[in-house]
């Protein structure tokens, strides 16, 4: 079955909120168009996708993805997550999209790989009846990754405890249960605590290559882009330390 992506964007400006206590409004747009600038060259380079979408009504953020190799989907009006990949995935089912995959722009340890395995999941689909697959962020609060056929298979809502919803959503359709968990799909950036744990998982990989194969080894196995070095050069590493040591984390 042909599968299309869909990542919802929205503007920079304001971005992060709950990053604060590190970042301050600048460095969280930095950190927000690095992010989704990482997660689109991921996606676009992913085999097996048909296209790749863009939902958002940020000229800014059309531009990028634009230039990135994606179709925008331009919104008049900034809404929720909920109500901007539910209008999304519409203007692609009126497109011919059969099959969706839904991803934040938000995870930037994502690899094209990861993305090509949530595709293997529904390759063998012959797409006459519903299809629906579910990844969790790591909390299992919320939704990561959802894979659709058609796009409209079940009601979404994004936000808090959103896994259990779309898992009751799966139920009451009748589809059978289908989860795969992905730590790199799993680890979206919205606390403090979860900039520590992507600057650890990046660190752990790296440290475990050899100098010689350090770059080829790591990239394939984390996503050690723009997101990153933006981290290092705002300092983050000892802002987090220092966060850490007066009990503010």
């Amino acid at each position: 079955m042909k599968v299309s992506a869909l990542i919802p964007a929205k503007g920079f400006t304001n971005a992060k909120q709950r990053l604060s206590p590190l970042l301050d409004a600048r460095a969280r747009e930095v950190l927000a168009e690095a992010m989704l600038r990482d997660v689109l060259g991921q996606v676009v380079s992913a085999r097996g996708l048909e296209r790749v979408f863009v939902v958002t009504g940020d000229e800014k953020v059309q531009e990028i993805a634009s230039s990135l190799g994606s179709e925008v989907i331009r919104e008049q009006n900034e809404r929720g997550e909920t109500e901007a990949v539910t209008f999304a995935l519409a203007e692609m089912s009126r497109r011919g999209v059969r099959g969706a995959l839904v991803v934040p722009g938000d995870i930037p340890l994502v690899r094209s790989s990861d993305i090509e395995l949530l595709l293997e999941q529904i390759s063998r689909h012959d797409g006459a009846s519903p299809f629906a697959l579910l990844t969790p962020s790591h909390d299992r609060m919320g939704t990561n990754a959802l894979l659709l056929s058609p796009p409209d298979v079940i009601k979404l809502r994004f936000g808090y405890d959103s896994f259990t919803y779309h898992l009751g959503e799966v139920a009451a359709q009748g589809l059978p249960l289908r989860v795969l968990g992905n730590e790199r799909i799993a680890l979206d950036i919205d606390e403090p605590r979860d900039l520590e744990s992507f600057l650890e998982i990046v660190a752990r990989v790296r440290g475990s290559c050899s100098p010689n194969e350090h770059d080829n080894r790591a990239r394939a196995r984390v996503n050690t882009g723009g997101s990153y070095e933006r981290l290092l050069e705002m300092g983050v590493v000892e802002a987090l330390e220092n966060a850490n040591r007066s009990g503010k984390l």
